[in-house]
C-alpha cells in the first residue's frame, strides 16, 4: 500500500503590523503617519523634553576652519574664480556656524542651571550646517540637544553631535514642522535657503493665526542678509499685514543679544516667580 504524502508544513502568515509589503504601501500611509505623532511623544516624554530651543538655517554653512581650510586650498590648486568666489561666500557665511554654535552653547548653560523638568533643550532640523552647529553647541556646554531629521534624496545626513535616544528621522515634512512647533517656547532662524523660508514663514503664520496658543519670539539672525533679502515694509505699505505683526519677530545680530532677550522672555513667558512652569 503507498504510502501517503506527507501534510505540507503551514507557515503561519505574518501579522499586518509585521508586514512591510503592506507598512510601505499606499493603504498604511495613516499609521505611518499615526507612528510619526507618536513615537516621538512617546520619546520626548521618557526623556523629559518639554521645553525647545528651535534653531534653523542653511544645511550648507561651513565652520569657521573648514570654510578657511578650503579657501585656501583652491588658492594653492590655482582654482577658477568661481570655485575661488564660492568659498569665499562660504568663509563670510561661517560667523553664522560660529554664532549659532556659541548661541546654543549660553543658553543650553543656562537651561542647566534649572530644575531638570523645567529645562529648555535645543532643537535643530538634524543635519549638516547650521542644524549641527547648534547641536554641536549644547553638546560642548555639556548638555543634550533633539534632532528632528527628515529623509531626501540628496544631501540631509544626520550630524554626530545629537545623543541617540533624541535624535529622530521624519519621512512626513508636516509631521516634522509639528513637532518643530509643539515644543518651542523659542525659535532662532539664520540665513538660509528655501527650506529655511518655508519653515520660517509656517511658525510666522501660526503664531499670526493663532493657530498656536503660545508666545514664541521669532528671532531673525544677521541684519546684512534678512534686512537685505526680506523687506516686509511692503507687506505693510500695501496693506497685507496688520501694523502689529511687525512684532511677530525680531532682528538681532550678537549672541549676547539674542541670549539676553530670549532668557528675559522665557523668564517672563514661562517661568512663574515661585519656580514653577507656566504651561
Amino acid at each position: 500500500m503507498p504510502t501517503p504524502d506527507p501534510a505540507p508544513k503551514r507557515v503561519t502568515p505574518l501579522k499586518a503590523f509585521d508586514n512591510p509589503e503592506f507598512m510601505h504601501s499606499t493603504f498604511a500611509r495613516s499609521i505611518r503617519v499615526q507612528c510619526e505623532m507618536q513615537e516621538p511623544y512617546m520619546r520626548f516624554k521618557r526623556h523629559g523634553v518639554r521645553n525647545t530651543f528651535v534653531m534653523f538655517g542653511s544645511a550648507r554653512t561651513l565652520p569657521r576652519d573648514v570654510a578657511e581650510g578650503r579657501l585656501a586650498e583652491l588658492r594653492a590648486a590655482g582654482a577658477d574664480a568661481g570655485a575661488l568666489l564660492r568659498a569665499e561666500h562660504a568663509l563670510r557665511s561661517s560667523k553664522y556656524y560660529e554664532a549659532c554654535r556659541r548661541l546654543s552653547a549660553e543658553l543650553t548653560r543656562w537651561s542647566l542651571t534649572l530644575p531638570e523638568w523645567q529645562r529648555f533643550y535645543i532643537c535643530s532640523g538634524g543635519g549638516p550646517g547650521i542644524m549641527e552647529a547648534a547641536n554641536r553647541g549644547a553638546t560642548e556646554a555639556g548638555g543634550k540637544s533633539v534632532g528632528l531629521g527628515i529623509a531626501l534624496p540628496f544631501e540631509q545626513s544626520h550630524n554626530t553631535y545629537i545623543p541617540p535616544e533624541l535624535d529622530l528621522e521624519f519621512h512626513y515634512f508636516f509631521i516634522r514642522k509639528f513637532w518643530f512647533l509643539y515644543l518651542a517656547k523659542a525659535m532662532v532662524v539664520f540665513p538660509g535657503g528655501f527650506g529655511t523660508f518655508d519653515e520660517l514663514f509656517e511658525m510666522l503664520t501660526l503664531v499670526q493665526t493663532r493657530k498656536t496658543r503660545k508666545k514664541i519670539p521669532i528671532l531673525l539672525f544677521g541684519s546684512d542678509f534678512w534686512k537685505s533679502l526680506l523687506n516686509l515694509d511692503v507687506m505693510h505699505e500695501w496693506g497685507m499685514i496688520s501694523p502689529e505683526d511687525d512684532q511677530l519677530y525680531r532682528h538681532v545680530d550678537s549672541v549676547e543679544e539674542a541670549r539676553d532677550f530670549l532668557i528675559e522672555e522665557m523668564k517672563r513667558l514661562y517661568l512663574s516667580p515661585d519656580g514653577r512652569p507656566r504651561e
